[in-house]
């Protein structure tokens, strides 16, 4: 049985950053791009880091500015200063 976990994004110059750090940081994952979205999903866990992020943008990131862009997610959250994960326990 899958236990995909996925986040949904808009498809806006923030998301499009995060996706490509997202994927950086998760190898294993797959993206999609469809009208207006960013669908990123993988195997049991989404691991998304606050350094990576602040090394695309170039700037400070805080993990609650990603929020503003979730469209949809799907898991189990686990969220800390400096990580958002997503999967299924």
């Amino acid at each position: 049985m899958s236990q995909l976990v996925f986040i949904v994004f808009q498809d806006n110059d923030d998301s499009r950053y995060l996706a490509e750090a997202v994927m950086d940081d998760n190898p294993h994952a797959e993206i999609q791009h469809q009208p207006a979205m960013i669908r990123i999903q993988a195997e049991k866990r989404l691991v998304m880091n606050r350094e990576t992020m602040e090394e695309k943008l170039g700037r400070d990131w805080d993990v609650q500015e990603m929020l503003v862009n979730v469209i949809s997610i799907g898991g189990n959250v686990d969220e800390d200063d400096d990580h958002f994960i997503l999967e299924w326990k």
